[in-house]
């Protein structure tokens, strides 16, 4: 169960549906989702998160299909299934099959198992990746 009901649209003050409306625009889509709607409680926090989002998501040197990739591996890695979810469906609409999901989860399992085999060995770093 939530810690708080999430701020629907026709709830929103003018801040947040600032806010609001401009992630549909953005994203061109006709609603909002509930971790939007969450921050909402806090319009500072929304504005800044969303500004934020909007600024490392954008294209870039990284692909907009790579950055969804990378946020579904971390957040896979966190134990975020919202995120997961997001992230994955946004990946989805950027050309990610299900063979690549199946890649990329594979790659997060096997660098999260030897992250974990060198930490606990604590091995030092090769002089040659300096």
């Amino acid at each position: 169960m939530p810690a708080l009901q999430p701020i629907e649209i026709a709830d929103a003050s003018p801040r947040v549906r600032a806010v609001y409306d401009d992630i549909m625009a953005t994203r061109q889509i006709d609603w909002v989702n509930n971790f939007w709607k969450m921050l909402a409680h806090d319009p500072a926090t929304l504005e800044r998160i969303w500004s934020n989002i909007k600024q490392v998501m954008a294209p870039g040197a990284l692909d907009p299909l790579v950055k969804e990739l990378i946020y579904v591996a971390v957040s896979a890695t966190n134990g975020c299934e919202y995120c997961v979810a997001s992230h994955t469906a946004a990946a989805r609409k950027k050309g990610m099959s299900d063979a690549m999901l199946g890649e990329l989860l594979a790659v997060v399992g096997m660098a999260n198992q030897t992250n974990a085999l060198a930490n606990g060995y604590r091995v030092e770093v090769d002089g040659a990746f300096q």
